[in-house]
């Protein structure tokens, strides 16, 4: 499955997360944490991206890209989800995979109740687990992007 987005500006960038979070905590139960692995320039609309999507499982938290500190959690407050915790992953500092394996990272993408979005996850490509979603942004002007969303 892949499919192929534009969007004009942040605002439907943001549009976009909202809609594609709502789809996926559709999905029926799984045995691993749902995880999606955004990758483009920077600057090319990552974090714009996951403030959407973390409206759309009902994070109310302000969202900011976790560069420095790698790793942020949220608890999802809405218990009609089959989900407990979303957790914002930036590995754009991130020289080797076991880097962000020594924070965690294997407990947090085994849990089934976890949705796991990391940025720059071409990063750790390696360490992901196979059945993951993908989104990669491709800047096309100063506020136009593409999205590619697939899965494998």
């Amino acid at each position: 499955m892949k499919k192929i987005y534009f969007t004009k500006c942040q605002k439907e960038t943001i549009s976009l997360g909202k809609e594609i979070a709502e789809k996926l905590i559709k999905k029926k139960k799984r045995k691993k944490a749902l995880i999606l692995a955004l990758i483009g320039d920077l600057g090319g609309g990552k974090t714009t991206f996951l403030k959407g999507f973390a409206k759309g499982i009902g994070i109310k938290e302000k969202i900011l890209s976790p560069t420095f500190i790698l790793i942020r959690k949220f608890e999802i407050q809405n218990q009609v989800l089959n989900f407990k915790y979303f957790y914002h992953i930036d590995c754009y500092r991130i020289e080797k995979p076991k880097e962000i394996l020594a924070l965690n990272f294997k407990n947090i993408i085994d849990y089934p109740k976890n949705i796991v979005a990391i940025e720059w996850a071409d990063k750790i490509r390696e360490i992901l687990p196979k059945k993951i979603f993908f989104l990669k942004f491709e800047v096309l002007g100063k506020t136009k992007r593409k999205i590619a969303f697939y899965s494998k």
